[in-house]
């Protein structure tokens, strides 16, 4: 089985918007690494992380989201995630192929981690470009 990454660019409002999809680990997280440096070099310092569509994150994919608020906070701007807060439908986790939604394999990821707090988290695009909208809490 091929593993796969698809990073797709959307803009809404001042928020660049960038909806992850697949397996987020060793081999494929410097596409995601690359995009986000793509947004970052065009001026989006206010930047959308959709991870709703992540099936499987290992530590690389971690460091990504973790150099990512690093680069973003450098340049003043603003980073929001977008994952479900328990499983949504659909998805496998990679790990121990136990039923799992796509973006909430993430969350459990970084809660173990215990770096689930350093990111606003929100439950979808409409809410994580809202101005008015608060974080879940973590």
């Amino acid at each position: 089985m091929a593993v796969t990454l698809k990073v797709t660019f959307g803009e809404r409002g001042e928020w660049a918007v960038l909806k992850v999809a697949g397996e987020l680990d060793l081999v494929t997280s410097p596409v995601l690494r690359q995009r986000v440096h793509d947004a970052v070099a065009d001026g989006r310092h206010r930047l959308v992380l959709d991870l709703s569509e992540v099936v499987f994150c290992d530590s690389s994919g971690v460091g990504v989201l973790i150099a990512t608020r690093r680069l973003i906070r450098s340049c003043r701007g603003r980073l929001r995630l977008i994952l479900p807060g328990h499983g949504a439908e659909g998805g496998t986790s990679r790990a121990n192929g136990a039923e799992g939604g796509g973006g909430s394999h993430v969350n459990r990821v970084l809660a173990a981690l215990g770096v689930r707090r350093l990111f606003d988290v929100y439950p979808d695009v409409t809410s994580a470009t809202d101005e008015e909208a608060r974080p879940l809490s973590a």
